[in-house]
């Protein structure tokens, strides 16, 4: 299933928080389930390693059709990183990219408009300073007991 959360329409706003090394902590707010806790293995592309960003999407849809497509997506999000940057890829103009593997090798990903996301300024961490140590204690537990999925990748 390739449906990358409707090319990103179903995306509203979030952040994520590569603060504590080979750890990203968030919060994405999708479409038809609205808030989800991510918690993901690995670190952000170098070009913004260890930085706090947020993102809100100007081309969000709340459409009926998310709800089919993305509507059992676990939460909180956990597993492994795949790649996380402003600037994904040398040929193409750079943009917000996000994709990881959850436990169960569903693919996720995402991709916005270069204005749609930004490295939130240290004056500007302490909300999310509490909800990245909330994550990080009530889900820590939960990442290194499940289990890695050995089915083929799916993507969502």
């Amino acid at each position: 299933m390739a449906q990358k959360f409707g090319n990103g329409r179903w995306v509203q706003e979030g952040f994520l928080d590569n603060r504590v090394e080979d750890t990203v902590v968030g919060r994405v707010v999708f479409a038809a389930i609205g808030p989800v806790d991510v918690y993901l293995t690995g670190n952000f592309k170098s070009d913004i390693a260890g930085e706090v960003i947020r993102f809100c999407n100007s081309q969000f849809e709340d459409e009926e059709i998310a709800a089919q497509m993305i509507g059992d997506m676990e939460n909180p999000q956990i597993g492994k990183v795949n790649l996380i940057s402003f600037d994904p890829h040398p040929n193409l103009m750079p943009h917000p990219y996000v994709e990881w593997f959850s436990v169960r090798n569903h693919h996720y990903r995402f991709e916005l408009n270069p204005h749609e996301a930004w490295i939130v300024p240290a004056s500007e961490r302490s909300e999310i300073d509490r909800e990245s140590q909330r994550i990080r204690e009530s889900v820590a537990v939960r990442a290194v007991e499940q289990p890695r999925s050995t089915e083929e990748s799916e993507w969502v």
